[in-house]
Parts: C-alpha cells; sequence; structure tokens
C-alpha cells in the first residue's frame, strides 16, 4: 500500500514539475514579448495628454454635437445639389458659420 501511494505521489510531482516548466517557460516568453514590445514603443512618440474632467467633457460633446450638425447640412446639400459650385458654397458657409452656431447653440449662462 505504501509503495502505491509514494508511487502516485512521485506521478503527481512528476506532473506538476511538468507544469511548473510550463509555466515558467510561458513567462519566461511573455517576459522577452514584453521586454521587446518596450524597446518599439520606448522609440514612439507618446500620445499628447488628453484634458479630463466634466469641463472637457461637455466641450467634446458640444464640439460632437456641432461637427454632426454642419456634416448632416453638408450631407443633405450634397445630395439635394447637384451643381459643385453650390456644393462648396455650402461647406464654405458651414465652415465659416460653425463659430457662431457653435456660440449660439452652447452660450454659457
Amino acid at each position: 500500500m505504501s509503495k502505491e501511494r509514494a508511487q502516485r505521489r512521485a506521478e503527481r510531482e512528476r506532473a506538476a514539475a511538468v507544469l511548473a516548466a510550463a509555466r515558467a517557460a510561458e513567462a519566461e516568453r511573455q517576459e522577452r514579448r514584453d521586454a521587446r514590445v518596450r524597446a518599439v514603443t520606448s522609440r514612439l512618440p507618446k500620445p499628447p495628454k488628453r484634458p479630463t474632467g466634466l469641463l472637457a467633457q461637455r466641450r467634446r460633446r458640444q464640439n460632437g454635437a456641432l461637427f454632426a450638425g454642419l456634416l448632416a447640412f453638408n450631407v443633405l446639400a450634397w445630395i439635394f445639389f447637384g451643381e459643385w459650385e453650390i456644393r462648396l458654397a455650402a461647406f464654405v458657409v458651414s465652415v465659416l458659420a460653425a463659430p457662431v452656431f457653435h456660440t449660439m447653440l452652447f452660450r454659457r449662462s
């Protein structure tokens, strides 16, 4: 009986050793991969920090809404008017009127 238990324990230990070796090899591969990624990304320029907070979030939402409205206006102008001059004029008017629309729509009170 004790020989049987010793044999089973030895098999469990061998299986655990194989599993530990596999984990160690995987950890080593992951460490090499992380080192390669760090080497490449350290040479790349860092993206600028984006402002966070409620005011920045509100400004992004307002600018997105304004951009969506002007894009919709230009798409409608593109669909309904066939002449290139009118399409170009609609684009120029939307670009020039964007600050005015922003002031009118999102006025601080």
